[in-house]
C-alpha cells in the first residue's frame, strides 16, 4: 500500500491515461477521485461513466454527445461529457465491459485527442484525461479477443493494482476505527467493539473488501441494541467463523477494544512501517501533523507501552 500510494501520488501530477485494477469494492473509484483532485487539474470536473450497468447507445451518447436528428427522438443536441469535464477528468468505470465497436472509438479518441459526435462526421478537439479501472482480468480478455490489445496498451501507460483487503489485514483496525467514527459521529450513538468481535472481523476474508466490511459494520451498528458489539452482533457468516478462544490474559474473554485503542494502534503501526516517518504517517492516515504530534505526546504521557521506541515517535520534553 506504501509503494501504492507513492504511484498514486506521481500519476496525479502528470496528464497520461491510468489503468486502476481490483476486486470490486476496493476503492478504484476513490483512488481515481484521489488522482484527480491531488493533481493540477484539482479545479476542473471529474465525470464517472460507469460502462457496466449503462447500455452501450447510452454510454456512447454520454462520451461523444450527439445531434439534433442524430436519432428518430431526438428532437435537440446533447453535449458530450467529455465537453462538461473539459481540461478535467473523465473516469471510465468497469472500462472491460465496453463493447468492440465503442473500444475502437475509445481508442482512436485516446490517440487523436479528437471526438467524433454521433450523427455527424466531423471530429473536434478534446481536452481531458481519461482514468479507467475494472475488476476483470485484461491481459486475460485480450488473449481471449474481447478486449482491444491496443488500446489496452493505451490505458494502461501507468496501471495501479489495489491489493484487496484480506491480503492488507493489518489496515483492518484502522479502517474499523474510521467508519465506526464517522457511523457514530452520524447516527450519534457510541459504539464500541469486544476483542472477540475484532478478532472475529480481522479473521474473516471480506470477498466485498472495503465496501463489505462498511456496510458490514454499518448494519451491526443499526441493529445491535447496546453499545458494545459482540460477536454475536455480526453477520452469521462472520460471527460463525472458527477462531481461538480470546483471553485477555486473566482467562476472561471478551476484553472491549475502545476506539481510542483502535487509532492509537493505526498510528504507532503506520509510523513503525514507515520507519518512523511521521508527516508520511500523517498524510497516509488522513490526518494532520499537528493532531499526530499531539497524539504521540499523549501516549508518551499516559506512559503506555509500545512496539516502538521513542526515537521513531519523535516526541522530545
Amino acid at each position: 500500500m506504501q509503494k501504492l500510494c507513492g504511484i498514486i501520488e506521481r500519476a496525479a501530477n502528470s496528464r497520461h491515461p491510468v489503468l486502476i485494477l481490483g476486486e470490486s469494492g476496493t476503492g478504484k473509484e476513490m483512488v481515481a477521485r484521489f488522482i484527480h483532485y491531488s493533481g493540477p487539474f484539482r479545479d476542473k470536473p471529474f465525470i464517472p461513466i460507469d460502462c457496466g450497468s449503462v447500455v452501450p447507445a447510452l454510454i456512447e451518447c454520454a462520451l461523444f454527445g450527439y445531434v439534433k436528428g442524430a436519432f428518430r427522438s431526438t428532437k435537440r443536441s446533447h453535449d458530450r461529457l467529455t465537453a462538461v469535464a473539459e481540461g478535467g477528468t473523465v473516469f471510465l468505470d468497469e472500462v472491460g465491459e465496453l463493447p468492440a465497436d465503442l473500444q475502437a472509438e475509445l481508442l482512436r479518441t485516446i490517440q487523436e485527442n479528437e471526438i467524433c459526435t454521433v450523427g455527424t462526421t466531423s471530429r473536434v478537439p478534446m481536452n481531458v484525461r481519461i482514468l479507467a479501472a475494472t475488476n476483470c482480468d485484461l491481459e486475460q480478455a485480450v488473449m481471449h479477443g474481447t478486449f482491444r490489445r491496443d488500446l489496452y496498451f493505451r490505458l494502461n501507460l501507468v496501471s495501479l493494482r489495489i491489493p484487496g483487503l484480506r491480503e492488507r489485514r493489518q489496515d483492518i483496525p484502522s479502517l474499523i476505527a474510521h467508519f465506526l467514527e464517522r457511523i457514530v459521529r452520524d447516527s450519534g450513538q457510541g459504539k464500541i467493539l469486544s476483542e472477540e468481535a475484532l478478532k472475529a472481523l480481522l479473521a474473516y476474508d471480506w470477498p466485498g473488501n472495503l465496501r463489505e466490511l462498511e456496510n458490514c459494520l454499518e448494519r451491526t451498528c443499526a441493529f445491535s441494541s447496546g453499545p458494545l458489539i459482540h460477536t454475536t452482533d455480526l453477520p452469521p457468516e462472520i460471527a460463525n467463523l472458527p477462531r481461538p478462544q480470546a483471553s485477555n490474559g486473566n482467562g476472561h474473554a471478551g476484553k472491549i477494544i475502545s476506539m481510542a485503542e483502535l487509532e492509537k494502534q493505526a498510528i504507532l503501526s503506520a509510523i513503525a512501517e514507515l520507519n518512523g516517518d511521521k508527516l508520511k504517517a500523517a498524510r497516509l492516515l488522513g490526518i494532520g501533523k499537528t493532531t499526530l504530534y499531539r497524539k504521540l505526546k499523549d501516549y508518551v504521557l499516559q506512559g503506555q507501552p509500545y512496539s516502538i521506541g521513542l526515537g521513531h515517535l519523535g516526541v522530545h520534553d
